[in-house]
């Protein structure tokens, strides 16, 4: 499988969720072998959309010239697109969501009736894709916080998409709590390997995945505590 990682963190590789999205490889690659480029979004020379829609009428070319070009290319090579990216206001970072946005090219003007909703038409076939987002968050739980970001990934990607949603996840860089830490990347791994296998992942997984690694006031209280040094 050929695996596109959009690393949608400003930090880049030191990103707090690359933890858990390198976990989630590593769970897939002990499977069997994975074709994996990881793409520090940060790094990309992406221009904002302008919304002039001449991608969706000159065969999806669109009128800027910058590192987008390549990415689509990419993109229609692949064969699952893995979002990993931390909660930046309850959606995705602003360099992940030019990304996001610059994918009109891959969509044409026709609109089609798609259950009680509408949607744009393919300019290209990428039926094939699988698309999978890795969000985590610095607050204590998930509870009215990753539902924003979480809608719109799956209005974006409808079909075969997988969402990983896992808060506290600041501590994964804390060398630390690697006793908290490392048996919930393990649990991560277990998912990678199960998604490779079976192309999805058991609910009960993803929530034991999901739920806080320690208790809420615990962890808000390390993190008000640190706030004062």
């Amino acid at each position: 499988m050929k695996i596109l990682v959009f690393n949608g963190s400003p930090k880049g590789e030191k990103s707090d969720t690359m933890h858990i999205t390198r976990a989630f490889l590593e769970g897939m690659q002990e499977d069997m072998p994975q074709k994996i480029h990881v793409t520090d979004v940060i790094d990309l020379h992406i221009e904002y959309c302008r919304g002039c829609f001449a991608c969706k009428m000159n065969g999806g070319r669109c009128v800027q010239d910058d590192d987008m070009r390549d990415i689509l290319n990419e993109i229609l090579k692949s064969d699952l697109l893995v979002f990993s990216f931390p909660l930046y206001c309850y959606g995705m970072p602003a360099p992940l969501k030019a990304l996001l946005d610059r994918t009109m090219p891959l969509s044409s003007m026709a609109m089609r009736k798609v259950g009680d909703r509408y949607a744009h038409e393919g300019q290209a076939d990428f039926s094939h894709l699988k698309y999978l987002m890795i969000c985590g968050c610095g607050f204590p739980n998930s509870r009215h916080n990753f539902e924003p970001a979480v809608a719109q990934f799956k209005l974006c990607f409808p079909e075969n998409h997988t969402v990983i949603t896992i808060p506290e996840s600041p501590m994964f860089s804390v060398p630390e709590a690697a006793s908290v830490t490392g048996p919930r990347l393990d649990l991560v791994r277990q998912a990678g390997i199960k998604y490779a296998r079976d192309g999805e992942i058991d609910r009960a997984l993803l929530h034991e995945i999901g739920s806080p690694m320690i208790p809420e006031e615990q962890y808000a209280a390390i993190v008000n505590g640190g706030m004062g040094k």
